[in-house]
């Protein structure tokens, strides 16, 4: 069975097999979580996602989707770069498509062998979407995860609110 923690840290600093980064499209590096996992990793992660094929005019990683990198001069050996959606009102499939963003990103690192892997809050930031609305889907999308690996999920929250808003609803 896959445990579950959340802490409330700096993800590029968690010792675990894989980061998840909440990135855009383009896989161009950014603000936010998507621009400290750049700057930490170093400037080899810049050039691996650029070697990622594009799927259409400047996307390399389309909403809803996942794709891998190594984790470079971060301590996680991989990064599953996943994009979420920006937040329009949740009447333009973003409960499916950030739902999508964890299914994908875990079936890619099980696919890898990952054994933890820790997950930003996707699409909480510039992103828009309303954190207890995602953290619940983040939280229903890990506990239902049936695969061997990982057998360790962890969400790694900007804050403390934000790690009481995921702890809330895996003590429920």
């Amino acid at each position: 069975m896959t445990s579950i923690d959340v802490v409330a840290a700096d993800i590029t600093g968690l010792t675990v097999d894989a980061i998840v980064n909440a990135a855009n499209e383009a896989l161009a590096g950014g603000g936010g979580v998507d621009g400290a996992i750049h700057r930490a990793a170093g400037p080899r992660l810049s050039v691996a996602c650029r070697a990622i094929p594009l799927v259409r005019a400047c996307v390399r990683c389309p909403t809803g989707e996942a794709r891998i990198t190594p984790g470079f001069d971060l301590p996680a050996r991989y990064i599953v770069h996943t994009v979420g959606p920006v937040w329009h009102g949740g009447r333009s499939g973003e409960p499916e498509l950030l739902a999508s963003c964890y299914r994908e990103s875990l079936r890619l690192a099980a696919a890898h062998g990952i054994r933890s892997i820790a997950f930003p809050s996707i699409s909480c930031g510039v992103f828009g979407y309303p954190l207890a609305q995602a953290a619940r889907i983040a939280v229903t999308q890990a506990q239902a995860w049936g695969e061997s690996l990982p057998e360790r999920i962890v969400f790694c929250c900007f804050d403390g609110k934000a790690a009481a808003a995921y702890r809330s609803l895996l003590d429920a």
